[in-house]
């Protein structure tokens, strides 16, 4: 399939502060270490105690400026990277000058090898203080996190693209609600309590960041599951819709008006099922779409999910850049033709008319996978690292993402 994308089209990879960079203070370092004994145990011993300690992670924070080099030899025009609200506020209300410069120079560094800034105000983690308040379930995290924004937007006046949330629904629903990660909330009116302050959180963050700066655009980077109903039955087209408004809609709509661009996030293809027995309806499961391959953790690999994603998403009108998309592959097997096809079908939905501007792969480098505490085992790198020595490695994938890219000068 011939691909063609548009002429100032934004390539690059994405990571997270706490992931790559190592060496944070923040509620999710102290989880960590509360819990690394049972989740190694809970693993059957496949995987030591350290592997769910971040620790010094891949050294990012030190070693910046070398990946971007990396970066720039990989023909990335852009890169998605997060600033670390818990360096920037460690205590509330007093703000680390040192750690302000030293992400204007993980800005400064990027401009410098033509890589387009894409900041993320807030990747998951919290400060230790905003934890101790009750995080998210507490109000006042929202006004607590609009100060932190007016702070970091008027110290990086030169960055045009912001994030101001990475996928909080996946946040709220796996932390609040399914209770399979921090801080192991099993509450459906607490999650959704969670997900009301960051609507609010967004939507004061967006009109923050466009009071202090004319030329910024705003999104934030939102997590779709793409979902077919098994046996096509109807009532499992009735799970599949009420999924899709929980998971996909629900956010956007509440948000809609103050996005400058939506950040679509893509891994999951699912079959959705809608149990019955004993004459009552069961819990609706979720399960990788049968007959695709899966990657390391078990997911579907399925490019063309994305496509449909794309299509649905389309119906807002927003310009659209794909913000993460990836797959676990510590072999890189699959990742080269995972990337042609997703980017195959990403062209195909442009073709049809939707705006799509710019490709993350996630992730630039493996890093510490945060959802559900999986740690280091999860490797989505398009560069390998070496977690003993931290040598950095360019995996196969990586120069068939830059064949791509050249292809298209």
């Amino acid at each position: 399939m011939e691909m063609k994308f548009p002429k100032n089209f934004l390539w690059g990879a994405a990571t997270s502060a706490h992931q790559v960079e190592g060496n944070n203070h923040n509620d999710w370092t102290e989880w960590e270490k509360k819990n690394a004994d049972w989740l190694s145990k809970a693993s059957g011993g496949k995987y030591p105690p350290e592997n769910y300690i971040s620790g010094r992670a891949g050294d990012h924070y030190n070693r910046f400026r070398n990946d971007f080099d990396i970066a720039k030899s990989m023909g990335h025009n852009a890169h998605r990277f997060s600033i670390e609200w818990s360096r920037i506020e460690p205590e509330e209300g007093k703000f680390d000058e040192k750690e302000i410069k030293h992400y204007r120079e993980v800005i400064l560094a990027l401009r410098e090898r033509g890589l387009e800034p894409f900041a993320t105000l807030w990747h998951s983690t919290n400060p230790t203080w905003i934890r101790d308040v009750g995080g998210w379930e507490n109000s006042k995290t929202v006004e607590h996190f609009a100060r932190y924004v007016e702070k970091i937007i008027k110290s990086f006046p030169d960055v045009r693209y912001w994030l101001t949330l990475n996928e909080p629904t996946v946040y709220a629903g796996l932390g609040y609600i399914q209770g399979t990660q921090p801080p192991w909330v099993k509450s459906m009116r607490r999650g959704n309590t969670v997900f009301k302050n960051f609507v609010k959180a967004h939507n004061l963050a967006y009109r923050i960041i466009q009071k202090n700066n004319k030329n910024a655009l705003v999104g934030f980077a939102h997590h779709l599951v793409y979902m077919v109903p098994k046996n096509n039955l109807p009532w499992n087209w009735f799970a599949v819709r009420i999924l899709e408004y929980i998971r996909n809609w629900r956010f956007l709509n509440a948000v809609k008006r103050n996005c400058d661009f939506f950040g679509v996030q893509f891994y999951q293809s699912q079959e959705i099922s809608l149990s019955f027995s004993n004459g009552k309806w069961g819990p609706i499961s979720a399960m990788p779409i049968p007959g695709k391959p899966i990657d390391d953790l078990g997911w579907a690999i399925n490019p063309e999910g994305i496509y449909h994603l794309l299509k649905a998403t389309s119906k807002y009108a927003k310009p659209i850049f794909i913000t993460e998309s990836g797959i676990a592959d510590a072999k890189d097997i699959n990742r080269p033709k995972f990337i042609k096809e997703t980017l195959e079908w990403i062209a195909k939905a442009i073709e049809e008319g939707v705006d799509v501007r710019g490709y993350f792969h996630w992730s630039f480098m493996d890093n510490f996978e945060i959802p559900e505490m999986r740690g280091f085992q999860a490797r989505f790198g398009l560069v390998e690292i070496n977690y003993k020595t931290l040598e950095r490695k360019i995996r196969p994938s990586a120069y068939k993402l830059k064949e791509i890219i050249e292809s298209q000068k």
